[in-house]
């Protein structure tokens, strides 16, 4: 879903012992690794590493490299992975899960399975008394007709069922290849564009004129690190990712 509409308003209490986490791009899955299982295993023992002082998680998108939920059938593998967010669930702590252009086809499987509650698309969240927009990030200062048409596509209800008629070994080997040969041929990430060119950047500057600068944004999806304060009021982070950070 295109992420610049309007944003979702949400509140989130505070806790002065308690910490708030924000992760994306993990890929889980991806051809591209070596050795997933132990990838996974990573990203699941820094999951048990803020445990016992996470107050909420917010995963920012392309967790997964690629994820479509048939009526009876799920995606293979994912098993720690998915099982960690339905233990800190079970224990209180809070899990958003905000889907990508990778993990765009989560339907209900991880609500109902994990308690993890899925976004489809950026907004404004209170936390710890901090306003923060928060978003996967594709698709964000640029809008162009290739990526609304791109979007309407994906998100077509149906498109989905067609999508669903094939044959699931099939249509996750096509769908993981692609995602590779897109990594391997052209769709590897540039380093910081600067302010002018950085499309989430120009996103942010341009929401701040219209709307009540937030305390934060917070981006995913260009698997670059970047801290950059926007104002003396608002700061804007990307993530990076775990593939190469």
């Amino acid at each position: 879903m295109n992420e610049v509409s309007s944003p979702i308003e949400a509140t989130h209490s505070s806790s002065s012992h308690k910490a708030v986490y924000f992760i994306s791009d993990m890929h889980l899955g991806a051809t591209s690794f070596d050795h997933p299982l132990d990838y996974e295993r990573r990203v699941v023992r820094f999951l048990d590493s803020i445990k016992s002082d996470c107050q909420a998680l917010y995963l920012l998108g392309d967790v997964i490299d690629y994820w479509f939920e048939y009526k009876y059938v799920v995606p293979r593998g994912f098993t720690r992975f998915l099982g960690k967010l339905g233990e800190f669930t079970d224990q209180g702590i809070e899990v958003h899960w905000f889907t990508g252009n990778h993990d765009i086809w989560i339907f209900d499987y991880i609500e109902k399975e994990t308690g993890a509650q899925v976004h489809r698309q950026g907004g404004l969240y209170t936390i710890q008394g901090k306003t923060c927009y928060l978003a996967h990030g594709h698709g964000l200062g640029h809008d162009t007709v290739a990526f609304k048409w791109m979007t309407r596509f994906f998100n077509s209800p149906v498109c989905q069922r067609m999508f669903s008629w094939i044959h699931p070994n099939l249509a996750t080997a096509f769908a993981l290849r692609w995602s590779a040969h897109s990594r391997a041929t052209g769709g590897k990430y540039p380093n910081f564009l600067g302010e002018d060119k950085e499309h989430q950047v120009l996103f942010a500057k341009q929401y701040m004129k219209e709307h009540p600068a937030p305390d934060f944004f917070i981006f995913g999806h260009r698997h670059i690190m970047l801290d950059l304060m926007l104002s003396r009021q608002t700061r804007l982070v990307i993530l990076g990712d775990w593939i190469q950070q």
